[in-house]
């Protein structure tokens, strides 16, 4: 009777949640055409301190203030830079204020707001910059600004930024576990933490060409906006000379030390008139619409993520879904021009090559123009390749142009260290091949190796076929080799330096547009019961926290569950 009233009050209150629930969602669906008012004399607040993914979908709870389902919900890069372009013509707005002392972005996708944050200032408006504190990327950000003020008890970073890898080969050898490796490229070195102790010779040089391109691209922006020289930023990052927040003042990088209650002194004076409302952004996305006119259309199809065979999913590309869309889009006879938006470190070729050949379909009957997020590299360089243009930020990863298998056995765990045999049946062969209770065989490797080389001709051969190269040229430039956009443009991989706004420029032209509007896809699914009830929340707990204990062990987590031959980025780059 006990357990029967336990269960009975347990289903009762999972009812009543249900019901809950249920009735705030269809008041966020029923209040969702409202629209939002924005008063004359209104300022709009930038906080881009959460995820920003490149296109997110709505939001149904944000009318109701409920912080913990707000804070799971990313931010659209695409509702950003439509928001900063609507504001830069937008009667009511006078100015901008940037809270954001963090960025919840890569380097690329900052650079993309920076841009159209300088686009804005050309309306003659200003933008204020506030933060109790600034992160390096934070501060980057925040460095476009006309006036940057700091809390007087703020810190600000400006320190260089590195990659560090761990190395699995001591911990596999002490559990007895042997990763079995395949690849091509000498610069491939996604597995080299299973095989080594430290970098690579080639894996060092590639990494410290990036980085520092990366790093250079960043001085260079603030140089540019602060009037401070590259050489004063880098003695100052060299030396960690911003140790207080008065050091800001005095190396010229901000304007003024000030608490949060003078803040809204600061931007009336910017604005030169006293503001009636602050509008922040996910309220403000709403009321714009800055999408074009016309019948005529461009579509923007977002693949970001790693890709995968099958359907889409959270923080993945699925070659089912990105295809699906492209196939749509080349067959609407109302758009006119594709632009392909990618951010992505790779994943399977197969897939890739899925994806890949949708594109080629499309080129040959539209104009089809790619731009580069923080990462179009190994699979998200694959799906590129026969673009008519290619985009990419200067601080954008591109390349990674090679392939790799990786099969992990536990003979040695299971047999000598755990005491356990094993023993069974084959029909042929190479029936149990793969199997990680034993190692490959030697004809085992030379199947798989066979294999790699073969998806790394094929990969070669698009990229040849698609920049217009030999696959000599292309293979020099490739074996996985990860390149920064800068770097790129010089060697063919990418055409122009530039945004997801230029792509679509660029794309108007080619197909003699004038009046358009943007067709966005995949499309959006509608916010749902699985969304609340999928565990959504716990999983973004648990995700974020194992992520900030041990990035590398949350990757070799995914590596491990990878199908098939990969074509993936090395590692994730995270600058703070």
């Amino acid at each position: 009777m006990k357990s029967f009233l336990k269960y009975t009050l347990a289903t009762m209150v999972g009812i009543v949640s249900l019901v809950f629930i249920f009735f705030i969602m269809l008041i966020a669906i029923g209040s969702s055409g409202d629209e939002v008012k924005i008063r004359p004399n209104s300022v709009l607040s930038l906080k881009l301190n959460k995820k920003i993914v490149e296109n997110a979908e709505k939001n149904p709870f944000l009318d109701f203030g409920i912080d913990d389902f707000n804070d799971n919900f990313p931010l659209g890069l695409n509702d950003i830079l439509k928001s900063i372009e609507h504001a830069a013509v937008d009667e009511n707005i006078e100015a901008i204020i940037l809270e954001s002392g963090s960025v919840g972005a890569g380097m690329s996708t900052i650079k993309e707001i920076r841009d159209a944050l300088i686009d804005f200032k050309v309306s003659g408006k200003k933008i204020i910059a506030f933060a109790d504190g600034y992160t390096q990327t934070g501060y980057y950000l925040a460095s476009v600004a006309d006036e940057i003020y700091l809390h007087p008890e703020g810190d600000m970073e400006l320190k260089g930024i590195g990659a560090n890898v761990m190395f699995f080969k001591d911990f596999f050898e002490k559990i007895g576990i042997e990763p079995q490796v395949i690849r091509h490229g000498k610069f491939k070195s996604a597995v080299e933490p299973f095989l080594m102790n430290k970098m690579s010779e080639a894996n060092f040089e590639q990494t410290k060409k990036f980085i520092d391109a990366l790093w250079n691209s960043m001085v260079d922006d603030i140089a540019s906006s602060r009037g401070v020289s590259v050489e004063d930023l880098n003695a100052i990052a060299d030396g960690f000379l911003i140790r207080e927040a008065k050091d800001a003042i005095s190396h010229k990088l901000v304007d003024g030390l000030i608490y949060q209650d003078e803040v809204k002194a600061k931007i009336e004076a910017a604005a030169g008139t006293e503001y009636k409302q602050i509008v922040k952004l996910q309220k403000y996305m709403s009321t714009n619409g800055m999408s074009g006119i016309g019948k005529d259309k461009i579509a923007v199809i977002y693949c970001e993520g790693s890709i995968i065979h099958g359907k889409s999913s959270d923080g993945t590309m699925g070659s089912e879904t990105i295809a699906k869309a492209i196939a749509k889009a080349r067959k609407s006879e109302n758009i006119k021009a594709i632009v392909l938006r990618v951010n992505s470190p790779g994943g399977s070729s197969l897939a890739s090559d899925i994806i890949w050949r949708e594109t080629v379909l499309a080129q040959k009957e539209k104009p089809l123009i790619v731009s580069m997020g923080d990462y179009a590299a190994s699979g998200g360089y694959y799906i590129a390749t026969a673009a008519d243009k290619i985009y990419a930020q200067p601080n954008t990863l591109t390349g990674s142009i090679g392939v790799f298998g990786v099969l992990f056995s536990m003979e040695e765990l299971l047999k000598d260290k755990l005491g356990l045999n094993v023993d069974g049946y084959n029909t042929h062969t190479y029936s149990d091949m793969g199997n990680a209770t034993r190692k490959l065989t030697i004809d085992e490797k030379n199947i798989i190796q066979h294999s790699v080389e073969r998806v790394y001709d094929t990969f070669i051969t698009h990229v040849a076929e698609g920049r217009k190269m030999s696959k000599e040229e292309v293979d020099k430039i490739g074996q996985g080799r990860v390149w920064a956009g800068s770097d790129a443009i010089n060697i063919g991989l990418v055409d122009e330096l530039g945004g997801v706004d230029e792509a679509i420029r660029e794309a108007a032209k080619r197909a003699n547009l004038e009046d358009y509007s943007i067709r966005e896809y995949p499309k959006k699914d509608g916010f749902g019961f699985s969304k609340i009830f999928g565990g959504m929340m716990m999983q973004h707990s648990l995700e974020s926290q194992l992520n900030e204990i041990s990035p590398e062990l949350t990757k070799w987590l995914e590596l491990k569950d990878m199908k098939g031959t990969q074509a993936r980025i090395p590692f994730m780059l995270e600058v703070y």
